[in-house]
């Protein structure tokens, strides 16, 4: 069979090519690739900054983004052949620490957790994968291709537990939620706040055209472009998905007392001529909270299962803004001005 894969920590060494069929040693369920997104991690680990190959091995498969059609389902499995189905993509460390002994993966200890695509597992960007039973996910058979946008939801429904959990630490009513990045995560972040029953959403990104403006507003939440500084607000919740140094350092300023800021976004550098302590003060004074969340564990996947079945199938669809053919992975990863989600086809539903 064929996948795409790459040496990793040397760039420019991606290539779709000839690999070996699946081990049954990797998972009883086989799978055949439908489609695969395509996401800023796999940019960089195309581009020799992270990612590394399995155990004894020089390449990695990529993918982390699936959507794959069960062939074989295996022993010991309530699949059949023919589900859609969405591989979770951490495992537990082998100790394991205390986390991942209970099945929270995502907060893992001791970083030796593995990761499919990523991290010492091969990923999904192959015609055919394997997978334990216990790390699949069934899609409803409604929305198609969309169960491609699965894998980013977990980040949100996790997200917004960490939310709500915090919140309880007082008497809160949150009546503001604001949305940093009109990305793939800022989008499904407004859906799952929307599915959620909040009201008073906001989504901030710096497109002022284009598909963005136009996908928030027909989910009946409000737009802007520009500054934080600039919305007219105190938000009681701001879920950052932008990772940008200056966004970050604006929400800390603008969330209002008592307010939450959840950090999805993964980015670089940091952010000249700001007075730190000065917003750590803000931060003290205001009682406010800024936690990280990152990749999730299985029961937010299974909420994000449940969430994105109960979303308009023809918004959802208008996320997807490319499809690419394997063999022209490297137009997939060359991002373009209107680009949401750009996903590999593998093979036709």
């Amino acid at each position: 069979m064929k996948a795409i894969t790459v040496e990793p920590g040397k760039p420019e060494t991606a290539r779709f090519e000839e690999v070996a069929e699946p081990d049954a040693k990797e998972g009883s369920v086989l799978v055949e690739a439908v489609a695969v997104g395509v996401c800023g991690t796999d940019v960089e680990i195309v581009e020799g900054k992270y990612g590394w190959a399995p155990a004894g091995k020089t390449r990695l498969v990529l993918g982390h983004e699936s959507l794959g059609r069960v062939i074989d389902p295996g022993e010991n499995s309530s699949l059949q052949k023919g589900d859609l189905v969405v591989g979770i993509v951490r495992r537990p460390d082998p100790l394991p620490c205390p986390s991942c002994a209970v099945g929270e993966w995502d907060m893992c200890r001791n970083g030796q957790y593995t990761e499919r695509g990523i991290k010492q597992i091969n990923g999904f960007m192959s015609e055919r994968w394997r997978i334990e039973p216990e790390y699949v996910i069934k899609i409803d058979p409604s929305l198609g291709i969309l169960g491609v946008l699965l894998e980013p939801m977990p980040v949100i429904t996790k997200a917004l537990a960490q939310v709500i959990a915090i919140g309880q630490r007082a008497f809160w009513e949150p009546q503001s939620v604001l949305v940093t990045g009109a990305g793939p995560i800022g989008l499904l972040a407004a859906l799952g706040l929307k599915l959620a029953g909040h009201r008073n959403i906001h989504v901030l990104d710096r497109a002022v055209s284009g598909p963005k403006p136009d996908l928030v507003r027909d989910l009946g939440v409000t737009y802007h472009s520009g500054s934080v500084l600039d919305i007219g607000f105190s938000p009681d919740i701001i879920i950052e998905c932008t990772g940008v140094g200056a966004v970050i350092a604006d929400s800390i300023q603008m969330v209002g007392a008592g307010g939450i800021i959840c950090l999805t976004g993964v980015g670089t550098g940091g952010v000249a001529n700001r007075a730190v302590a000065d917003i750590a003060a803000a931060a003290v004074l205001k009682n406010n909270v800024l936690v990280g969340s990152v990749n999730a564990n299985k029961r937010h996947w299974y909420k994000a299962a449940e969430l994105l079945s109960r979303a308009d199938t023809a918004w959802l669809a208008r996320l997807i803004t490319r499809r690419e053919k394997p063999e022209d992975f490297h137009q997939a990863l060359n991002r373009q001005p209107d680009d949401i989600k750009v996903i590999i086809r593998f093979a036709d539903l």
